[in-house]
């Protein structure tokens, strides 16, 4: 959902301004659906871009002023910044750099016909003196020294991995010596005593890697263990003190990857960057025995190996961009697999069966095409990777021999040869994955400074108000709202609003004319554009988030019921339920009989994980949580719309008690639920038209008077 604002980063940065990501969501009204190109455009011309949106043809794509921004595979945008040779240079910000010809931009980008023409939708960008004159945005966030400070807490843990690296390589180290011994001493002089010293010697050296490896494992799970809960607790007390509104914005899947991502960045510490350190210490070590031995076998040795490492390189942006083009690929596939068994009703009923199965081959086919291509790239590189590796092996024995021969080595030093070789080569295939994963770790990072740069919801050098003033009343002065999202319509406007202290005031209206969004403001999930919100004279602002919500109960549509027991629902943040305040909240709710007829009654496990309760019962739960909490403020956003008649009489009976000195606000459609409230407020499409007690509004015959008529289907 981050592909507009990256976009439009990715050409900030072309043009030599650091804009963070952050500050380009917000200018662009990014939501949960992502953003327009509107939005894109309208975040361009805040930070001093000219800006042009068209539908064009790929001829007349050809002769644009690059980079521009496509409408890509139509819920995508990518920057096309070059098209040379008939190749279009594409930026996609969710797989990097890539080619592609120009039947492949077609199939991505056009999209529709305008009198026999294909076009697609492009946006031009173009800076204007402006936006050199714009600040940039500054570099604070994690990097990878940041993130080696987790090691700092456990740097005993640390210094015994090293003494444990340091035994393990010195008992390495006397191995080809021992081994040139047997040889050279051993068998030369026919000393078989000599010989049984030596073999148990190696024996013994084989049993003390081992300890030390064991201890070692010991040690590396204690350090991983110990710095992924760090990582990811950190993460999550970042999570936590974000505002609502950023959930709002954040698919599901979005937030969980990151988490992955911490994941990946622990992975990353505790496994190859420690056994990469281990792996350079013994490529040091060994290079200087290897070097100690014979000088010309190291360079042929260190010649090859950088050749080794160059081959493998040259082919990771190839693989990197064949991956990208098979993973496309192979998700339509799965889309269409699920649509073909999803959609098998509607298949047959159409008898499209031949042609959707077309489909599916068609897909099947492109699939196998990029996996020739990806095969044939890996055999390349495996050739050359074998020929030079083995090459080497092969011309180093060579050498050897010839030494031997020519007395300059003995036929032992040969062995000990051999085996540092063997030692050495494993380092340096090390390497090269320790490079990929360093590259993972660092997009982790990216992703989780994105989270990390942004402004806590009490951020913590501002100062809060921490109690109630002595007047409780609310108050909404000129309260104007518009969700994230560029070309939205105004949700709320120019709303005067008082909500008196201990009065129970109900707003009413058609759907979509405002009602939850107020109570989404009084709770602080959004703040509000324009307008103020005051309790009593102090500004709803200068309120501690925290403490704000402590007095709030609330019981809103998609309220959540966690995998756990009833009790625990109920009184949820106490880890012991107070169980006379329980009792008082299931009386109220009107919930006793239902959990009387549970075998394990108020500990009967409900949620995802647990027994299914039906919408009513969901909705009994949440009010006997919003009356266990024994709020000053009550906020009700339509909680009993799922409730029976018998139930809901019932409930709104014993709600009334509770309400007495307790300040409530009810949203809510059902006649039963407002009639009795203080004050009724009519909302219609954001703005407020009547406001009075039930019996006032009805007598005006206006909005309020429509509503309850058509309800109750009442005669003129």
């Amino acid at each position: 959902m981050d592909c507009g604002p990256t976009c439009l980063r990715m050409i900030a940065k072309y043009f030599g301004k650091n804009i963070s990501l952050q500050r380009l969501r917000a200018i662009s009204g990014i939501n949960r659906e992502g953003v327009s190109l509107l939005g894109i455009s309208e975040a361009a011309e805040k930070i001093g871009f000219r800006t042009t949106g068209a539908r064009l043809s790929l001829e007349v794509l050809k002769q644009v002023d690059l980079p521009a921004i496509l409408h890509w595979d139509q819920d995508h945008f990518v920057v096309l910044y070059q098209i040379k040779n008939g190749q279009f240079m594409v930026a996609d910000p969710a797989k990097g750099l890539i080619r592609y010809n120009e039947k492949e931009i077609s199939s991505h980008w056009l999209s529709s016909f305008n009198e026999g023409a294909v076009e697609g939708v492009v946006l031009i960008v173009a800076p204007t003196p402006d936006f050199y004159a714009v600040e940039e945005d500054k570099k604070d966030g994690m990097d990878i020294r940041y993130l080696l400070k987790y090691f700092y807490r456990y740097k005993q843990l640390i210094l015994q991995l090293f003494a444990g690296l340091l035994v393990g390589s010195v008992l390495q180290i006397i191995l080809p010596f021992l081994t040139q011994s047997v040889v050279d001493v051993g068998i030369n002089t026919r000393n078989l005593n000599f010989i049984y010293i030596i073999l148990i010697a190696q024996v013994m050296l084989f049993i003390g890697r081992m300890s030390v490896d064991f201890i070692r494992a010991w040690i590396l799970l204690h350090i991983s263990t110990r710095i992924n809960i760090s990582i990811l607790t950190d993460f999550l007390i970042k999570l936590m003190k974000l505002p609502m509104s950023f959930f709002d914005t954040k698919m599901t899947g979005d937030i969980l990857q990151r988490m992955d991502d911490q994941k990946r960045i622990e992975t990353f510490l505790t496994g190859p960057t420690l056994s990469i350190i281990f792996s350079m210490f013994n490529l040091v070590i060994f290079s200087v025995v290897l070097a100690y031995y014979n000088i010309s076998i190291f360079v042929v040795f260190a010649i090859s190996t950088a050749l080794y490492t160059g081959w493998v390189t040259i082919f990771l942006k190839k693989r990197r961009e064949l991956d990208f083009k098979r993973f496309d690929i192979s998700s339509k596939n799965q889309s269409t697999v699920v649509q073909l068994i999803n959609g098998m009703q509607e298949i047959k009923l159409n008898n499209c069966e031949q042609d959707k199965r077309w489909e599916w081959e068609r897909i099947q086919s492109r699939l196998f095409r990029f996996n020739v291509k990806s095969l044939a790239l890996g055999q390349y590189q495996q050739v050359g990777a074998f020929f030079i590796n083995e090459g080497k092996n092969i011309l180093i024995t060579f050498l050897v021999a010839k030494l031997v021969i020519e007395g300059q080595l003995t036929l032992g030093a040969m062995m000990a040869i051999q085996y540092i070789i063997g030692q050495l080569n494993s380092p340096i295939e090390q390497m090269i994955g320790f490079l990929q994963q360093l590259q993972d770790a660092k997009i982790s990072l990216e992703r989780l400074n994105e989270i990390r740069e942004l402004e806590d919801e009490e951020p913590a050098d501002q100062t809060f108000v921490m109690d109630l003033p002595e007047d409780r009343s609310i108050r909404l002065n000129n309260v104007d709202f518009t969700y994230p999202g560029a070309g939205n319509e105004p949700v709320l406007s120019k709303i005067n609003l008082t909500i008196p202290m201990g009065k129970t005031t109900a707003i009413v209206g058609m759907s979509g004319s405002g009602k939850t969004t107020i109570l989404k403001l009084l709770l602080r999930f959004y703040e509000v554009q324009r307008g103020d919100i005051y309790v009593g004279n102090t500004h709803l602002n200068q309120m501690g988030f925290s403490f704000w919500r402590g007095q709030c109960g609330a019981v809103t549509q998609d309220g959540f019921i966690f995998s756990d027991s009833i009790a625990r629902n109920i009184a949820v943040g106490d880890r012991y339920p107070d169980h006379a305040k329980l009792q008082h909240a299931l009386k109220v709710a009107n919930i006793n009989d239902f959990i009387q007829s549970l075998p394990l009654g108020l500990n009967t496990k409900i949620g995802s994980e647990g027994n299914g309760i039906s919408q009513g019962q969901k909705q009994r739960i949440l009010i006997a949580r919003a009356v266990y909490k024994d709020p000053r403020y009550l906020f009700f956003d339509e909680a009993t719309n799922a409730l029976d008649a018998r139930n809901e009489s019932v409930i709104m009976d014993n709600l009334e008690s509770f309400f007495k000195g307790r300040t409530v606000v009810v949203v809510a459609h059902r006649l039963s639920t407002v009639k009795n409230a203080d004050n009724i407020v009519v909302l219609d499409k954001g703005r407020m038209l009547e406001e009075g007690t039930h019996a006032e509004l009805i007598a005006l015959k206006g909005e309020y008077y429509q509503l309850v008529r058509n309800q109750l289907e009442l005669g003129n």
